[in-house]
């Protein structure tokens, strides 16, 4: 690490192809040799974003990681050409980056609303996983100690939260945390079936305390947590309640961080515990307006002209985040945990 370099742990929400926005945050984030990676939390689209940067650290440091997230979501894109889920002409034309007047995702949208995955997709294929085990060396991954990865799932069974350590992680681990439960039959891990990590953990941040990773964590955040307009559609409004059910979990946590750095303030844990706790400090990227603007439909939409777009975005938004935030890392939290979790 350089001398002047600040460790920092990321914290890296789900979100379909939204996921390319982080895609951009991370690669601007590589760039700042002033920022040291440390340990990375992620669910869906996040924990492919983590394996895959990781992965890349491994082999080629930086650039070895930064070149990786490229190939990754070029090889999304690439395996999605032949799908019937594209955009047609005229949002081509118009810049319209949504799906919604697709005949193919209309109709698979009302058909995961009655038929289940296990009758509709008996063989349970999905292309990511290929993609995946293409860009991943999980083997090379699960011995690395250089970084942490911890990658939630939901417990079909308990509806709890599992965070998979590094030395746990393989393609199973990966798709079991974006699983989405509509589209893919559960993912057996051990005889437990596992959803979505989203639903509980979006993501996690509770592993970074238990395994003394605390410090820094960078949220990276693509489920928006305000919409001004009411949803009317059935599909819309499916989209709100999902985005609020993958948001509360993390609005949870953000009460009890900061409670446990209120207490710390008034040295009642060192009191408790008998020796210093370091206090957490929380920052945020999110794309705001770049993201809100889009329908739900575009969370499947795997153009690369989109991956771009997003991608974009999320440089810039981890661009304005560095200027305005930099000197505060290490120092004090530029996340208000008191409005995030009123």
């Amino acid at each position: 690490m350089l001398r002047s370099a600040k460790p920092v742990n990321l914290a890296l929400q789900g979100g379909g192809a939204h996921g390319a926005f982080t895609w951009g945050v991370l690669d601007r984030l590589l760039e700042e040799r002033r920022i040291e990676i440390g340990a990375i939390s992620g669910t869906s689209a996040g924990a492919m974003n983590a394996v895959v940067l990781a992965s890349g650290l491994e082999k080629g440091g930086r650039d070895g990681a930064r070149a990786a997230l490229e190939s990754f979501w070029r090889g999304v894109s690439r395996d999605g050409r032949l799908s019937p889920i594209q955009r047609g002409l005229m949002d081509r034309l118009l810049g319209n980056w949504s799906l919604d007047k697709n005949p193919f995702f209309l109709a698979m949208d009302v058909a995961t609303r009655f038929v289940s995955p296990y009758d509709f997709n008996p063989f349970n294929i999905n292309p990511l996983r290929d993609v995946l085990e293409r860009e991943v060396d999980f083997e090379a991954l699960r011995r690395n100690r250089d970084i942490k990865i911890f990658l939630s799932a939901t417990n079909v069974h308990t509806g709890k939260v599992r965070v998979f350590p590094t030395k746990e992680i393989n393609a199973d681990v990966v798709m079991a945390s974006a699983c989405l439960p509509f589209l893919f039959k559960a993912v057996e891990i051990d005889g437990t079936p596992y959803w979505d990590g989203g639903y509980v953990g979006n993501p996690p941040l509770f592993p970074f305390f238990r395994s003394g990773e605390g410090g820094d964590i960078l949220l990276v955040q693509t489920n928006p947590v305000i919409r001004e307009e009411t949803p009317q559609s059935a599909r819309d409004i499916l989209n709100r309640i999902n985005e609020i059910t993958f948001n509360a979990s993390l609005a949870s946590e953000f009460r009890a961080i900061g409670f446990v750095n209120r207490m710390l303030g008034a040295k009642i844990l060192r009191r408790i515990t008998g020796r210093e706790v370091a206090e957490v400090r929380l920052h945020r990227v999110e794309a705001g307006e770049g993201l809100l603007e889009l329908t739900s439909s575009s969370k499947f939409n795997v153009d690369w002209s989109f991956f771009e777009h997003l991608r974009d975005i999320g440089r810039d938004a981890a661009e304005a985040f560095l200027i305005k935030n930099y000197r505060a890392i290490g120092r004090r939290s530029t996340l208000d945990l008191r409005k995030e979790a009123a």
